[in-house]
């Protein structure tokens, strides 16, 4: 049963917590899968990941079928599937219990940015609890 963890947000960009996420991760020798509400998104986050942090280098890859994405430790996506066999999947949007059932480990966003995101990010948090992913605040 995956474990879900949530983050604080408090402004709308999600950019760069998803670059940090991602790269906290790997660096604990996780592959990770970072997904996103559309193509769109994931080509801005590549291009962003790039260039976030001037003092790092995130391996990765977009999944727009145009590169092979198997081997790649961190990989950007718009759809709900595991190309990089990643253990971690960090959320720039919500997704289904049944294809979130497969990570060992859920990270998520607790939106205090605006009334509407945080209620949905309060929905999520229960529905986590009722699938039995033991949510909790990462600090």
């Amino acid at each position: 049963m995956p474990k879900a963890y949530f983050c604080k947000l408090e402004r709308r960009e999600k950019a760069p917590q998803l670059c940090r996420l991602a790269e906290s991760w790997l660096e604990q020798g996780k592959r990770v899968l970072v997904l996103v509400a559309d193509e769109n998104q994931a080509v801005t986050l590549d291009r962003f990941m790039w260039t976030w942090n001037k003092g790092s280098f995130i391996p990765h890859a977009c999944d727009n079928d145009a590169v092979e994405c198997h081997d790649e430790p961190v990989v950007i996506s718009w759809r709900e599937r595991n190309i990089n066999n990643a253990t971690v999947v960090v959320l720039g949007r919500p997704a289904g219990e049944n294809f979130l059932a497969g990570f060992e480990t859920i990270v998520d966003f607790a939106e205090t940015h605006a009334p509407e995101a945080l209620a949905a990010s309060r929905a999520r948090f229960r529905a986590y609890r009722e699938a039995g992913f033991e949510p909790e605040m990462l600090e």
